[in-house]
């Protein structure tokens, strides 16, 4: 019982930090929210127009492209998916965007992510 309700706890707080990092940004067609999901295993980014709901382009560690030795969960492969994001953000012209971290604390392999997005040229 008392695990149920510390998870509980958790998941509230959680969901509190998320709302508060969403309440103060917005993605648009010219300027999209990189959004990140990071699970245990694979970490996904999207970028996202809410102005029209929709996603213009997704890419995650589970991709072939991103194929590599190793596991989905290392810092290489979070920035290799930075890299891959910044350069599919680029075919569709797009230069400047809203990071978007979640819940998430900006250090490990979000950090990992946003720095090789930023070296690949995007401007956050």
């Amino acid at each position: 019982m008392k695990v149920a309700k510390a998870q509980e706890r958790i998941r509230i707080q959680r969901e509190g930090r998320r709302a508060r990092v969403r309440k103060k940004i917005r993605g648009t067609a010219d300027r999209p929210r990189l959004a990140v999901h990071r699970s245990n295993r694979y970490i996904s980014v999207q970028l996202i127009d809410d102005s029209a709901s929709r996603t213009i382009v997704a890419a995650s560690t589970r991709d072939k492209e991103l194929s590599f030795e190793g596991s989905g969960t290392t810092l290489a492969a979070a920035a290799a998916l930075g890299q891959r994001i910044a350069a599919l953000a680029k075919e569709h012209g797009i230069e400047k965007v809203v990071f978007d971290k979640g819940w998430y604390r900006y250090h490990g392999r979000v950090r990992a992510l946003a720095e090789a997005a930023r070296e690949a040229g995007l401007v956050f």
